[in-house]
């Protein structure tokens, strides 16, 4: 599991997020959502995360600033995602599908990301 925590901007504030490859799925917490356009889903949907189950009914799309590059993904929305190791809340989980759709690698040795698969184009079949 690869993990890398670092700020991303999301309508132009900086929100603290978790880059983390264990997790499948992105989340986001209701602060960041009233910043998103979100939707209700036709039922609700329960994940495991962080040692808890948490349920939802309301999805959003996470329009978001990653080092300066535009990334667009479908994230649910839990009440709390929970906090990192230094005991900073974390608003946005940003799983490994949202990382392998926008070509990001997380870099622990360095506590970077790499975006140098970032995708210019994306080439449908």
């Amino acid at each position: 599991m690869d993990r890398i925590r670092q700020a991303i901007q999301v309508d132009g504030q900086k929100c603290w997020t978790l880059f983390e490859t264990g997790a499948r799925n992105a989340y986001v917490i209701p602060s960041v959502a009233r910043l998103l356009e979100t939707s209700p889903t036709p039922r609700r949907i329960r994940t495991a995360l962080g040692g808890a189950v948490r349920e939802t009914n309301t999805a959003a799309l996470l329009e978001a600033e990653v080092q300066g590059r535009g990334i667009s993904t479908h994230a649910l929305v839990i009440d709390e995602i929970g906090r990192d190791e230094d005991g900073a809340p974390i608003e946005i989980l940003f799983g490994a599908l949202a990382m392998q759709q926008w070509g990001i690698r997380p870099v622990p040795d360095e506590e970077r990301l790499d975006l140098s698969h970032y995708p210019d184009e994306f080439v449908e079949f």
